[in-house]
């Protein structure tokens, strides 16, 4: 599965006062690994950007002035997140952003049209997701970080590339089940004394806050058992054997 975790700063709160994307910040994703595929655009809103929204983001008109405006880089922004789902924190505010940049773009042009996202995106809201997961706590990026230990001591300053990717960190710790590591044959090359140089990895699906077991088949048993008795020839003793009565391999009560 393809998804973009995507981010945008603006001139302001609202669209429908004339506020206008000034950065759009975006990573792919695919089967939940980082490709390293990314999308960041500074525009020039031909507008002024207000004070307040200076102050979180620190974009300043001077930054952006000589810019492309929107119409410039919508081509090659629809080509990266179309088709894709899109991991956005508070979705509604982005999205509408977009939908609107579309919107003004569609009318000077005519055909062929771009947007609405939706219609051409799948849509991933993680604020909604957090809240579902987290109900009456603080949900702010800022506060997910935190709670799931993700760094963000760089983040002084909002951004939209920066804020992405610490998003798609957040993202994959709400989202996280149990990764099995196995040796597939045919994921796997040998390397020197037959060691494996590649591992497959096997995702479970599994419902929040269920855990799945995995218990050793026979192989992995007989290996255990056999290291055992290595440490116990190097060692003299196993601690994790030694409990009188009990088989090699089974651990003391």
């Amino acid at each position: 599965m393809r998804q973009i975790i995507l981010d945008t700063e603006t001139t302001g709160i609202d669209p429908r006062d004339g506020h206008r994307l000034i950065e759009i910040g975006a990573v792919e994703m695919v089967n939940r690994r980082l490709t390293g595929n990314r999308y960041h655009q500074y525009i020039n809103p031909e507008r002024k950007i207000e004070a307040e929204a200076v102050g979180v983001h620190g974009i300043t008109n001077e930054r952006v002035a000589e810019e492309p405006v929107f119409a410039e880089v919508a081509d090659a922004f629809w080509a990266f997140i179309e088709g894709a789902e899109l991991v956005i924190h508070n979705a509604p505010f982005d999205v509408g952003f977009i939908d609107h940049e579309l919107g003004r773009l569609n009318t000077r042009r005519g055909e062929p049209r771009l947007g609405p996202v939706a219609d051409h995106c799948r849509i991933l809201d993680t604020l909604t997701l957090a809240r579902d997961k987290h109900p009456g706590q603080r949900n702010s990026l800022d506060a997910l970080c935190k709670r799931y230990e993700i760094d963000n001591g760089h983040r002084v300053l909002h951004g939209a590339l920066l804020d992405a990717e610490i998003l798609a960190d957040v993202y994959l710790a709400m989202t996280g089940g149990q990764t099995l590591l196995s040796l597939d044959a045919s994921a796997t090359s040998q390397g020197r004394a037959g060691e494996p140089q590649g591992l497959a990895i096997r995702r479970l699906s599994l419902s929040p806050g269920q855990l799945r077991v995995v218990p050793p088949d026979e192989a992995e048993l007989a290996a255990h058992r056999a290291k055992l008795e290595r440490i116990r020839d190097a060692a003299g003793e196993c601690r994790w054997d030694a409990h009188p009565g009990l088989p090699v391999g089974e651990p003391s009560p």
